[in-house]
């Protein structure tokens, strides 16, 4: 078989040459020397950092917020492994791609060669595509690594997520993008070291402030200023002036991944339709997954709405199936059509008050009292022979389908976890369990 560079993971020479490339792809380390950031995880001495520099690592999930060295990780781990390195990005890639992947692995792995198969945004991955991976994965055919912004809980299947290690990254520190600022700035082979331009300790700190700590953000805006500038002194103001129109979008390290979120659930319990709107709008427009979007609006209408107005979570759940199937930019419509429901609303968060009332009595108790007889299955043989059943009145057949009757453990009598709000649905909830309420058995 004659070797196919794309297919069996050589790295193929860049297509642009090496000045045209972007300066953070340009500038990505090729040893953990001179890799910042992600102390905890591959700082030296960690266990990972040492599975890796032994060849002993397995399969991992590295999730984290963009440009905080996902891929740079990946690649060294196949590097200084000597492992072959395999990209898929999960956006892009399809059935077609992962078969070649594959066949490109037991090429490998027939001359004795262990294959790394990286997946960017492996969450994109549908759970299909998923389930094709398992059976290479838990052979050892491929050591996968998985880059995801999403949390592996939502994003990964149970079966994949078991067979991996989850490391979490994140956002690199001020004085962290600093450093990779200078470096790049220095850099006589890849950065900027041969350029005539300088820049100033201000306009570097103002660099990585306004990273919001994603690496690859910063280097993108150190460019942008030493394109501007041609030669000369990289100021504060020209860092300003370059980055006034990125500073208005949603910048996707993990704090505003999650500040966005909240800002958009807040905006939904408040009743602000037009907030609850322009925070989807910037989170679509700086390319968050849709169906994260989808999620945090089916939570809040269970969480803000509950049966208030139960509808609210029909549409969201109906929202998030439509944007699954077609995707944006269509799916931006169902979205804002659910988010403007769940917005204007009435709230009650009397379902989450309630449930999280149930769980805290049952681990505060410690205990938990038996099933009244009246209530057990009746459904098999000797079920009347042990007292299972009697004495339960069937509701339907009482005027108005109910019966006064207690469905608690005795001495639970008076315990009360749902007490419905005034609003919406619920004040009509409220006016019939007024009606129906059972008054407090008496202790004999």
């Amino acid at each position: 078989m004659k070797d196919n560079p794309s297919l069996f993971g050589e790295e193929p020479k860049p297509e642009v040459p090496e000045g045209s490339r972007p300066l953070a792809e340009r500038m990505r380390p090729k040893t953990f020397a001179r890799f910042v950031g992600q102390a905890h995880a591959v700082g030296k001495g960690k266990p990972l950092r040492k599975l890796i520099e032994e060849d002993r690592f397995g399969s991992l999930l590295l999730w984290g917020p963009p440009g905080t060295g996902k891929t740079t990780i990946a690649r060294l781990a196949a590097n200084v492994s000597g492992r072959m390195f395999v990209q898929l990005s999960a956006v892009e890639s399809g059935v077609k791609e992962l078969k070649e992947a594959i066949s490109g692995a037991k090429y490998h792995s027939a001359n004795g060669k262990k294959t790394v198969l990286f997946i960017d945004e492996l969450h994109r991955y549908n759970k299909t595509q998923q389930d094709q991976l398992l059976p290479h994965v838990e052979s050892g055919l491929v050591t996968l690594i998985g880059a995801t912004t999403e949390n592996p809980a939502f994003g990964i299947i149970p079966a994949l997520r078991s067979r991996c290690t989850i490391v979490e990254l994140k956002p690199l520190s001020l004085d962290e993008v600093v450093q990779i600022v200078k470096m790049a700035a220095e850099d006589a082979e890849h950065g900027l070291g041969k350029w005539d331009v300088t820049i100033g300790e201000e306009a570097t700190q103002q660099i990585a402030h306004l990273s919001a700590g994603d690496g690859r953000v910063a280097l993108g805006l150190l460019e942008a200023c030493a394109l501007a500038i041609g030669s000369g002194t990289i100021d504060k103001t020209l860092v300003e002036q370059i980055s006034q129109k990125a500073a208005l979008l949603y910048d996707r390290d993990g704090q505003a991944h999650y500040d966005h979120a909240s800002a958009f659930q807040k905006s939904l319990r408040g009743s602000d339709p037009d907030a609850a709107l322009y925070w989807m709008a910037r989170m679509i427009e700086a390319g968050e997954d849709p169906r994260f979007i989808a999620r945090r609006l089916i939570v809040t209408s269970a969480e803000d709405v509950g049966n208030a107005d139960p509808t609210a979570l029909i549409l969201a759940v109906a929202a998030a199936e439509a944007v699954e199937k077609i995707g944006l930019p269509e799916g931006r419509i169902p979205l804002a059509q659910a988010v403007l429901y769940v917005a204007c609303a009435p709230k009650s968060n009397a379902t989450v008050t309630a449930v999280d009332a149930a769980l805290g009595h049952l681990r505060e108790s410690g205990t938990a009292p038996q099933v009244p007889a009246h209530l057990r299955d009746t459904s098999y043989s000797d079920a009347k022979k042990w007292g299972h059943g009697k004495g339960y009145k069937y509701p339907h057949d009482f005027p108005g389908h109910w019966v006064r009757q207690s469905y608690l453990p005795e001495e639970m009598e008076n315990v009360k976890f749902y007490s419905p709000s005034p609003h919406g649905r619920e004040a009509v909830f409220e006016e019939r369990l007024k009606d129906l309420k059972m008054p407090p058995k008496k202790k004999e």
